[in-house]
């Protein structure tokens, strides 16, 4: 099983950019994932981390492992899914998408745990990604 420590940022446009450590017996690894919020639904943050851990989720099984434990700021988002909560309207795509990603694995957990290394990493990436 792989722990991964989630950060994630979005701009104004939509872009955003997600960072996970990674942890395994092998050791840790910091991995970066861009990814995309749709303009309709702003820069709510509860779709930033939806998008955030959809990005992760699906690399991480691109690549071929079954099991993960998700660690991310956002309580929302973990008792939406622990809960099966309804969602509010603009939520239900970013939802539906998140919930096949994380079904794809043969078992996984989320919880809250905030690093802010990650969040400011992601954050600073943005800020000067126009700039370059």
């Amino acid at each position: 099983m792989v722990q991964a420590q989630l950060g994630y940022a979005a701009d104004g446009l939509g872009e955003g950019i997600a960072y996970a450590r990674l942890t395994t017996r092998a050791g840790e690894r910091l991995v970066r994932v861009a990814f995309r919020v749709p303009r309709r639904c702003g820069r709510d943050d509860r779709v930033i981390a939806y998008a955030a851990l959809t990005a992760i989720a699906s690399m991480l099984r691109e690549h071929g492992l079954e099991r993960a434990s998700f660690a991310l700021p956002d309580a929302e988002l973990v008792a939406d899914c622990h809960d099966r909560r309804e969602v509010p309207p603009p939520l239900v795509i970013p939802y539906v998408r998140l919930r096949c990603a994380l079904n794809r694995f043969a078992g996984y957990e989320l919880r809250v745990a905030e690093d802010l290394d990650l969040e400011g990493r992601a954050r600073a990436e943005l800020v000067l990604h126009p700039a370059a």
